[in-house]
């Protein structure tokens, strides 16, 4: 009995508030590819205007709004940031660079007083977004912030070895290539040892995503082959050596004549006696003049 009751209420308040209902793609979403989500109730006499937007953030472990009628995040990007808005029977949230919410879930909330949780809330809608970055490589030695060349000079009978990734919403396949070549290596790292001459020429990382054909992207390198006799200074190793020397012995150098005059500076200042020098005033000030101070003394003498 109690349970019939419990549904009759339940059932009675749909009917009074309607449900929330959020509606966006169904499909995985390419990059690039606007998103559009909309908000609305079953019943369409109910006010959409006290309804809004909400998505579940991951670092922050909790639900956070986006503000109707305004650009979230500001007004300095209006074509990355989402844009929430109302045609009257339902809320609309336009996401333009949807990538960064892949996998996020949204949900819609009612503002209202009489409504409580969770009957104020509709059911949470996630999209997958897959996207592909550029492929970066790297050399030992080599950062993010220190690319690797697009030429590489080795030595004859040196080892080379280049490593390509790219950030991807699914593992990508890497694959290495060399022009003019039926040449393939199915691996995101490319190992040459002790090169010859016949190795010379340019090399392609293909980056291929696997459940989107279209999503690909390549990078390439150019590997020439000097003489085993060949300066070290001339070779990419070297002059990676080279540039992290000069700046290296350049931190050195400022940080030494930092602190020559900041000893040449305190030295100065203990060594300095006596009372301050002030030649600020030049000329005696005298009682008939304009610069004269009140006195009673008859005297024509200079006060100063």
């Amino acid at each position: 009995m109690k349970a019939l009751l419990i549904v009759a209420v339940v059932a009675l308040i749909n009917s009074c508030y309607g449900t929330l209902i959020i509606n966006g793609p169904t499909e995985p979403v390419l990059e690039g590819e606007p998103v559009t989500l909309e908000c609305l109730y079953t019943d369409s006499d109910l006010n959409i205007s006290q309804v809004h937007f909400e998505y579940f953030s991951k670092y922050m472990q909790s639900w956070s709004p986006f503000l109707e009628r305004s650009w979230w995040g500001g007004r300095c990007m209006p074509f990355y940031t989402p844009y929430v808005d109302q045609d009257g029977e339902k809320a609309l949230l336009y996401i333009f660079h949807p990538t960064r919410f892949s996998g996020v879930p949204f949900r819609c909330v009612s503002d209202a007083e009489n409504v409580t949780e969770p009957d104020n809330s509709s059911q949470p809608l996630t999209f997958k977004v897959h996207y592909m970055g550029q492929p970066s490589l790297s050399m030992e030695g080599y950062s993010s912030y220190l690319e690797v060349p697009k030429e590489l000079n080795v030595r004859l009978g040196d080892d080379v070895v280049v490593k390509c990734s790219a950030s991807s919403s699914e593992e990508p396949s890497y694959y290495w290539q060399k022009e003019g070549s039926d040449w393939l290596l199915p691996s995101s790292t490319l190992t040459l040892k002790k090169v010859s001459e016949l190795e010379e020429g340019q090399y392609t990382c293909l980056v291929n995503h696997p459940s989107v054909e279209s999503l690909n992207k390549k990078r390439t390198i150019s590997i020439t082959v000097l003489p085993e006799d060949a300066p070290w200074y001339v070779t990419t190793n070297g002059r990676l050596w080279l540039m992290t020397s000069a700046a290296g012995v350049a931190l050195f150098v400022f940080i030494l004549s930092a602190s020559v005059f900041l000893c040449r500076r305190a030295k100065r200042i203990r060594t300095s006696k006596g009372p301050i020098n002030d030649h600020s005033q030049k000329k005696p000030i005298y009682k008939t003049s304009v610069e004269s101070l009140p006195s009673t003394c008859g005297d024509k003498q200079p006060l100063v």
